[in-house]
């Protein structure tokens, strides 16, 4: 940034000094506007990244990016932020450039933050720059990957440690067979929760390094929630749930572009989601909505629901709304933040209601293939009932 504002400030010096000179040899009319910048000057402010501000000798702003407005950084012609304009007054009284890091209000209302590198610099005598990047991004992102090491190491601490203790039970039990037995029970569940958790960092990762899908195929939502389903048909038959599926007019492909692995999982831990949290004898309905635009599919369980507060933190990385339920059930915290980042790769999203007593629905929605193939009158479509359920009764 240092030489850029070199750089500016030179041309703006060279522009302006010419303009004096040809100003002596043919003077201008009185009624013609004297503009605040050269447009050679104005042409490489409008070339820079970073967010432009240009003030007079009065701290007016004769001249700001259109982002400044955007970042609540000037209102009108006044910088709104008492810092800026202290730091451009200081410039223009003894000339030495000012650089530094502030943290500044978003806006009026909230405790949003933005997080801005400064640099102030004085145009010839009556002007005065301000450079700035904004770095609230970047410090998010920094915060969150300190976060996710702090809790990843919080995760993977607490299966090694007790696997370490039910190694020394086990040692200390070696001549009794039947306590080596239930702890070699115990380590096996330790264990693979502590696999299951080192595969769902390394997928969200993944995805979270992925931007884009490397070679998207054409995958039909009717089939990963089948599969969905099947992969946890045991698990809701030892609670005693009901797993309910519709698909919709079975005449309309479900169909996106996408990973249908990828596509499978997000929907499998919605599918646990709605069965680990819901009691036995209810039911788990997952229905599967075609559209032009949209397929949908949403999930919706009978359980205790969210309480408000938690509602939009539950797609945070390892947070649980019931800690103690999701340690017994075998969760890592991480389902439904691969959920979100599997919708945000394919072009979609996923939105949740749900209310204390009253169950939560999940809803997916991802952009429709287009165009898609059309059914063949010999060949009709797999899915032919409107609803299938399947229950155990115990």
């Amino acid at each position: 940034m240092v030489a850029v504002v070199a750089a500016v400030v030179a041309l703006i010096a060279g522009v302006g000094i010419g303009v004096l000179l040809r100003g002596r040899a043919r003077p201008a009319p009185a009624a013609a506007p004297i503009s605040p910048l050269a447009p050679a000057a104005s042409d490489v402010l409008d070339a820079l990244r970073s967010v432009v501000v240009v003030l007079d000798a009065s701290d007016k702003v004769v001249r700001s990016s259109p982002s400044a407005g955007a970042l609540g950084l000037v209102r009108d012609t006044e910088l709104a932020h008492a810092r800026l304009l202290e730091l451009a007054r200081e410039v223009r009284r003894d000339g030495q450039v000012r650089e530094v890091e502030l943290e500044l209000a978003r806006g009026p209302l909230g405790s949003a933050q933005l997080i801005l590198a400064v640099r102030v610099a004085r145009l010839r005598a009556r002007h005065v720059l301000v450079l700035i990047d904004d770095r609230t991004q970047a410090r998010r992102v920094e915060e969150i990957r300190r976060d996710f090491v702090v809790n990843v190491s919080h995760e993977l601490k607490t299966p090694v440690s007790g696997l370490t203790l039910l190694a020394e039970a086990v040692d200390e039990a070696r001549d009794d067979s039947v306590a080596v037995h239930r702890f070699a029970g115990r380590m096996q569940v330790e264990t693979t929760r502590l696999a299951r958790l080192v595969q769902e960092i390394v997928d969200l990762s993944r995805l979270q390094a992925d931007d884009a899908l490397d070679e998207p195929v054409l995958v039909d939502l009717r089939d990963c929630v089948e599969d969905a389903v099947a992969h946890l048909q045991v698990l809701a038959d030892d609670k005693n749930i009901a797993i309910g599926t519709a698909w919709g007019d079975p005449a309309v492909p479900a169909q996106v572009y996408g990973d249908a692995n990828l596509l499978t999982t997000a929907l499998r831990n919605l599918v646990e989601n709605a069965v680990n949290y819901s009691d036995g004898g209810t039911r788990v309905g997952i229905t599967v909505e075609p559209g032009a635009d949209f397929v949908t599919v949403l999930v919706k369980d009978q359980g205790a629901g969210i309480p408000p507060g938690e509602i939009d933190r539950i797609f945070e990385r390892f947070y649980r709304v019931d800690a103690a339920r999701s340690r017994r059930t075998g969760g890592t915290g991480l389902g439904l933040a691969i959920v979100k980042h599997v919708c945000a790769n394919h072009g979609g999203d996923v939105t949740v209601w749900s209310e204390p007593g009253q169950g939560s629905t999940f809803t997916v929605r991802l952009p429709a293939a287009r165009p898609a193939p059309p059914h063949s009158p010999a060949s009709p479509p797999r899915h032919t009932q409107p609803q299938t359920t399947r229950k155990v009764t115990p």
